[in-house]
This record gives C-alpha cells, sequence and structure tokens, in this order.
C-alpha cells in the first residue's frame, strides 16, 4: 500500500465532532503504552505524525487520521492507566461506546496487545466488549521483537489461548523496527475498502 497523504482530519469527544462522509474507518484500541502511535507511524510511513509519548494516557480524544483521502485510523484513549482519574477512565469509555454504536462505517478493530506480556484482564475486558458489538476484530502484538526468538512460540500460545481467539480475528505479531505484520494490516485495510 503506498500511503500518500495523511492528515490528523479530527479529534472528537462526541459524535457530532466526527468526520461525517461516510469513509471507511478502522479502530485501534489498546492499553496505554502498548504502541498505538508508533503502530500509526509505522503504518502510515511517517516517523512522529502520531505523538508517542513516554508518559502513558496522553490520548484524550478520538483521532481521525485521514490516509489516502479514502480511508481513517480512528485512535482511541487507551485503557488501563492507573494515573488517569478513575472518572476520566469512565468518560473515555462512554466515548468509546458512543462511537462503537453510531458508526456504520467502521469496517474493522485492531486491539493492539503488548507482544512481551499475557493479555491483561483489560484486555480480556475489551475483547469480550468488542465481541458483544460483533465486530470484526484483528489482534495486533506489538513490541514483537523484543522478545527473543526461543520465546516467541510460547508467547504466541500464551497470548491465543488467553484471548480465546475465535475464527476470523487473526493474530498479528508487529513491529516498528522491522516492519513484521505491517502488510498483512495493509491486506487487511485493502480487503476492506
Amino acid at each position: 500500500m503506498q500511503i500518500d497523504t495523511v492528515e490528523l482530519k479530527s479529534c472528537a469527544v462526541r459524535a457530532s465532532q466526527y468526520p461525517d462522509e461516510g469513509l471507511p474507518e478502522f479502530l485501534l484500541v489498546g492499553r496505554s503504552n502498548v504502541g498505538k502511535s508508533s503502530f500509526i507511524n509505522t503504518l502510515i510511513n511517517r516517523k512522529n505524525f502520531a505523538h508517542t509519548s513516554s508518559k502513558p494516557g496522553k490520548t484524550q480524544t478520538l483521532n481521525f487520521y485521514l490516509v489516502n483521502k479514502k480511508f481513517y485510523l480512528v485512535d482511541v484513549p487507551g485503557y488501563g492507566y492507573a494515573q488517569v482519574s478513575h472518572e476520566r477512565q469512565k468518560k473515555f469509555g462512554i466515548m468509546i461506546e458512543e462511537y462503537l454504536k453510531s458508526r456504520e462505517s467502521l469496517k474493522c478493530v485492531f486491539l493492539l496487545i503488548d507482544y512481551r506480556h499475557k493479555p491483561t484482564e483489560d484486555d480480556l475486558l475489551m475483547i469480550d466488549f468488542l465481541r458483544y458489538y460483533n465486530l470484526k476484530i484483528k489482534v495486533i502484538a506489538t513490541k514483537y521483537d523484543k522478545v527473543g526468538k526461543n520465546s516467541k512460540d510460547k508467547q504466541n500460545k500464551l497470548i491465543k489461548e488467553a484471548l480465546k481467539l475465535e475464527e476470523g480475528e487473526d493474530f498479528i505479531p508487529f513491529s516498528t523496527v522491522s516492519k513484521k505484520g505491517r502488510d498483512e494490516v495493509y491486506e487487511i485495510i485493502n480487503e476492506l475498502l
């Protein structure tokens, strides 16, 4: 996939602020600090377009990135970060639920998990939440390059068993360093456009 143009079109906190052209959308969800911004930057071939931060919990809005004037990558606030107040986490939850309920143009959800660790309770709650809405889910295991070759089989098994992946829920190991997994994500996007 050739990425020609990218623009941050909208930072929304409510449905009235979402883009309204009806273009296909791909939602990115994951824990704070799982690497959503790095994932976006790798997909769009830009260094710091989506701002990465060493401090988790930075994204506080739904960010709509228009790619090639054809589709949106939609980045939402990360979950499970203790430093974000319970009140704010609740608001994020409501914001994400409002999006999921109202978006006809949502084609697929990329659930990002950290390849180095067993999926957390929050990851399991999120995948169940997405399944409840009958959404197309693809699991992206970030930070793949940070696990030694000898441990990869064990990690694959651990993650797949924990998530109890269902038919059609692909598991894609992803590395921003080697770009592993990027072509598979492009394929998924192309198929759904």
